[in-house]
């Protein structure tokens, strides 16, 4: 018999509690360039709710933030006025002074002392040694910082040949990347880091072969032919780990082997931060491989995403910056990309092998270490 009254069915609790919700907007705050799956792909990390990222939208519009994009615009470059113009470059206090018959390239004693058991070779079997361990490693110095060929080292270094058999056998041993792993410990130990770190910035950057190299193609985006240093850095710009690959090949193809090289050696690793570029399918990939966070850091005026924000706040606190913009821990790998510029020799890339590339930028990266924790 109906009454007239029924009580009413209690439906499905809700996912996310309150708790839930404020655990998201920080995080949504955290990271107000991200994309909606990286937002869903973070709170699941963060709370251990698996959820979609249709709840997510619906409680991001539940709680009052909501997504900004900037208006359109042409993009102008503000000039300073009244500002003394800034000069750069080397001056007295950067170069050394050449000893009797050296270049200033050479490792000091000091700097010696860091890496010489690396190259020294003490018995064992093989033809005895003819030229000092040192002054051939002097010699790659020299190579690596000015770029010239091998053909036209200065009389005072060993012959050629002899200097590229040594450094082809270093190379091919992986001595200069020991090198490099060897002083970044001790200067991640002298500013107070942990020996190993936990995160890392990943960046790629195209440069032009010349006619003798090999192995080239042509990065439509940078309008260059030739290859492309892909790079795995500490957050103090470290080198963790290098590839070398034609420029031609998109970073999100490259990220695979370069992250597996730093993953291997770092174990620790627990975030990477990355542009863009490695988004979407590539940080999904990623971290499912090696089990890693893959936060990408996108510009704060991007349209492609915009930026999350309160409601009850106001939407642009300050006008969105043009042109430029210094962008959180992707910064710390572009400077690492210009530390390997001071090297002449990887400016351009000059070998036919796939593996000199790799072994000039840990020389040089190394090189850099030995000055540092040496001075």
């Amino acid at each position: 018999m109906n009454t007239g009254t029924s009580k009413k069915q209690p439906g499905r609790p809700a996912l996310l509690q309150a708790q839930d919700l404020r655990a998201l907007v920080e995080l949504a705050l955290r990271m107000p360039q991200s994309s909606m799956d990286e937002l869903t792909r973070e709170f699941v990390r963060h709370t251990g709710i698996d959820v979609c990222s249709a709840t997510i939208r619906k409680a991001l519009k539940k709680a009052g933030v909501k997504r900004v994009r900037p208006p359109r615009g042409a993009s102008t470059r503000a000039a300073v006025q009244g500002s003394a113009p800034q000069r750069y470059g080397y001056t007295t206090a950067h170069r050394r002074q050449a000893k009797p018959g050296g270049m200033n390239t050479d490792l000091t004693d000091a700097e010696w002392a860091l890496v010489h058991d690396l190259f020294e070779r003490e018995g064992g079997r093989g033809k005895p040694i003819t030229h000092a361990r040192r002054d051939i490693a002097n010699a790659c110095m020299y190579i690596v910082r000015t770029g010239c060929a091998w053909r036209l080292l200065p009389g005072n270094f060993p012959p050629w040949r002899a200097v590229y058999s040594a450094f082809r056998g270093w190379a091919r041993a992986g001595t200069f990347e020991a090198m490099h792993d060897r002083l970044r410990q001790q200067w991640r130990d002298r500013v107070g880091k942990a020996p190993e770190p936990t995160a890392a910035i990943i960046d790629s950057q195209s440069t032009r072969s010349t006619p003798q190299g090999a192995d080239t193609g042509f990065d439509a985006g940078k309008k260059v032919k030739g290859r492309k240093r892909h790079l795995v850095v500490d957050t103090l710009g470290l080198l963790l780990a290098v590839t070398v690959t034609a420029a031609s090949v998109q970073d999100r193809d490259g990220a695979a082997s370069v992250v597996a090289q730093a993953c291997a050696k770092v174990t620790g690793l627990k975030r990477l931060y990355a542009d863009s570029a490695y988004g979407g399918q590539c940080a999904m990939d990623l971290e499912k491989t090696h089990g890693i966070a893959v936060e990408i850091v996108r510009r704060p005026s991007n349209r492609v995403t915009g930026t999350f924000v309160v409601e009850q706040q106001q939407l642009w606190p300050e006008a969105p910056a043009k042109g430029f913009v210094v962008q959180a821990k992707r910064w710390v790998v572009e400077r690492t990309h210009a530390w390997n510029e001071r090297a002449r020799r990887l400016i351009a890339h000059h070998d036919r092998s796939n593996w000199a590339p790799v072994a000039w930028v840990w020389l040089a990266e190394a090189r850099m270490l030995a000055t540092r924790l040496a001075g």
